[in-house]
């Protein structure tokens, strides 16, 4: 199970070291920040990432994301090409995208039942809704998971809610455990037709790898529609699945996220990690 105070441990730690990371903190210093000794900050980040703190920040400065940019100008085109069975997304998850029927957008969930559950992740809570026909909602919970709880009852308000731990626990566990990668996971989702095409978009950027709004407009066909894609992004209703965290500003920056900018980078950094450990 995961921890969420390892995690909270994790946050802190990038925070600073993004903060600070032209000084080139010594580990006794980070560790001093954290409150922790040198000891327990190295083996709790460690466990957590698989390397070391100021190994994972080489991941997320500007010059490592600009170059992985970079590389990604051709990056959706090119994962079509090399399917699923790649070698680079050993580590990937198999995500398909139904969208809710005009008719089911109309009457917000009517007749539908959706359960839900809170459970620990490798990035602190996470709050899942799934339905019969798929993963509805997933998203990372800053604080009291109400406002979670009532984006959903928002978007589905005509639907029934039942908590249900065990169904969406088991979910969780297969999402998140390195050993039951590769399995394929369903999502029904609510939007417009633009934004499923966004959406759709995303799933197509390989684990380990960042691509600009740019890229994703091109994508879409609609080259001139950034800003839109940026708001698509920005109303994703499944967090980590559909990956809306491989998306950065084609400055190299990380730039906002829905549920906390350091856990975007937590997050960018956990998975570039995870790539480039299996390529060893």
């Amino acid at each position: 199970m995961y921890n969420s105070s390892a995690y909270e441990v994790v946050e802190q730690t990038i925070k600073f070291l993004t903060a600070n990371f032209k000084k080139q903190p010594s580990l006794e210093k980070i560790a001093e920040q954290m409150h922790l000794s040198p000891f327990h900050l190295q083996r709790t980040f460690t466990e957590w990432a698989g390397i070391s703190p100021k190994k994972f920040l080489q991941y997320l400065t500007v010059e490592a994301l600009k170059g992985d940019l970079h590389q990604a100008d051709n990056l959706i085109h090119a994962a079509e090409n090399v399917g699923l069975s790649s070698q680079s997304r050993v580590y990937d998850l198999f995500v398909t995208i139904e969208a809710v029927t005009p008719g089911e957008y109309k009457t917000k969930g009517q007749g539908m039942v959706i359960e839900y559950g809170i459970h620990p992740s490798p990035f602190g809570k996470c709050f899942m809704a799934v339905t019969s026909r798929g993963i509805c909602a997933l998203s990372f919970i800053n604080g009291s998971p109400d406002r979670a709880i009532s984006e959903l009852h928002h978007l589905w308000e005509a639907a029934v809610f039942q908590e249900n731990q065990l169904t969406t626990g088991r979910l969780m566990e297969q999402i998140f455990n390195p050993l039951t990668r590769g399995k394929s996971f369903r999502l029904l989702v609510k939007g417009t037709g633009f934004q499923v095409k966004v959406w759709e978009a995303l799933l197509k950027i390989p684990v380990g790898s960042v691509t600009s709004y740019q890229n994703i407009a091109n994508a879409t066909g609609q080259p001139k529609a950034t800003r839109a894609v940026g708001t698509a992004i920005a109303n994703n209703p499944v967090a980590y699945l559909i990956p809306c965290h491989r998306v950065i500003r084609s400055e190299g920056i990380i730039g906002n996220y829905h549920w906390n900018p350091v856990r975007k980078a937590a997050i960018i950094g956990w998975e570039k990690a995870i790539t480039m450990n299996n390529e060893k």
